[in-house]
């Protein structure tokens, strides 16, 4: 009995062992998939973050700004001061982001009840108001001190303008007028000009050329947007287009009105000599395929052409200011 009793108590605590081992990765799966949960909820708030700023917007905002910048630096300022441009690019982004979250807090509850923002992080609730409200808010701020600090105060009061009529002028105008597309063009076209006034330090007769392309330009975009999503506009209760049966004759004059006039402003680089004959034909042939997907929205007034409307324009507007760029005579 007493020889036995060294080897029982071996084999007890070989099998305390050998139970603990096989407790050892239960354990750690738990505390794994503790982690991974906790991971995902973190992606998902930025995530969520992310979206509150619009960054689908925002990319065509930096092509603008970097457009206005670079043909905005003199030709005898010496070498290209890429540190300038990036400080503008990101004092610029903060307050585009800023103004993107502050969008989406104002209108978080028409956003509601339409199909394609019912899902956004405010009304879907899976971000509080207030948070939104901060983020954009410091964004917005730190954005406009960091243009005023590392870039000059003109970029930085041209950012901080567009951000107040854009919240205060066009986004409360969207419930009281299908003309409030006319009144957000004025902000909306501002990018080119805080990107020339940070390279030049101030805006001259180029700087408005710029300005005038991207004011007109964004009528076909807008209006196919309109026309895509023209249900949920109303269900929101957003007047984009006029009601009692004119919002097919309403979307189609603004298209063809303004596709119009496009074409031959942005051909003024070339006469005012900032801009050679490459650039001329290629802004003349892209603002002829752009003006003939505008046409056939407007004769069909269907969705699918709508789409591709929209498509063309988010096509046509880097590529001419990308040929202005490429093809940059002298300011």
């Amino acid at each position: 009995m007493t020889q036995g009793t060294p080897a029982r108590a071996e084999n007890c605590r070989f099998s305390r062992l050998w139970r603990a081992d096989f407790r050892l990765p239960a354990a750690c799966n738990r505390q794994s998939t503790i982690v991974n949960r906790q991971f995902r909820e973190w992606a998902t708030v930025l995530a969520d973050y992310w979206t509150l700023t619009k960054p689908e917007v925002n990319l065509l905002i930096l092509i603008s700004i970097l457009a206005g910048f670079y043909l905005g630096t003199p030709a005898d300022a010496g070498p290209f001061r890429f540190l300038r441009l990036f400080h503008t690019l990101v004092g610029s982004l903060l307050v585009a982001s800023g103004t993107g979250t502050l969008n989406q807090f104002i209108e978080r509850r028409y956003d509601a009840l339409m199909r394609r923002t019912a899902q956004r992080p405010l009304p879907g609730g899976r971000l509080a108001p207030s948070r939104a409200l901060g983020f954009g808010a410091l964004l917005s701020a730190v954005g406009g001190l960091y243009l005023a600090l590392l870039v000059n105060f003109l970029a930085s009061f041209l950012a901080l303008l567009t951000l107040a009529t854009y919240l205060v002028a066009y986004t409360p105008l969207k419930r009281k007028t299908p003309f409030c597309t006319l009144v957000g063009a004025f902000p909306g076209a501002m990018p080119p000009l805080i990107g020339w006034a940070a390279a030049h330090g101030r805006l001259s007769l180029g700087a408005w050329v710029l300005y005038a392309i991207l004011f007109l330009w964004q009528f076909p975009h807008f209006m196919a947007i309109a026309w895509m999503y023209r249900e949920d506009y109303v269900r929101a209760g957003y007047l984009m287009l006029p009601s009692g049966g004119r919002e097919g004759r309403f979307m189609a004059w603004q298209i063809l009105g303004f596709m119009l006039a496009l074409i031959p402003v942005s051909l003024l680089p070339s006469f005012l000599g900032h801009t050679g004959l490459i650039y001329f034909f290629g802004a003349l042939a892209l603002g002829s395929v752009f003006l003939h997907y505008g046409v056939r929205l407007a004769l069909s007034k269907s969705k699918a052409l709508a789409r591709r409307l929209l498509f063309a324009s988010i096509i046509y507007l880097p590529l001419v200011f990308g040929l202005m760029m490429a093809d940059k005579t002298r300011i």
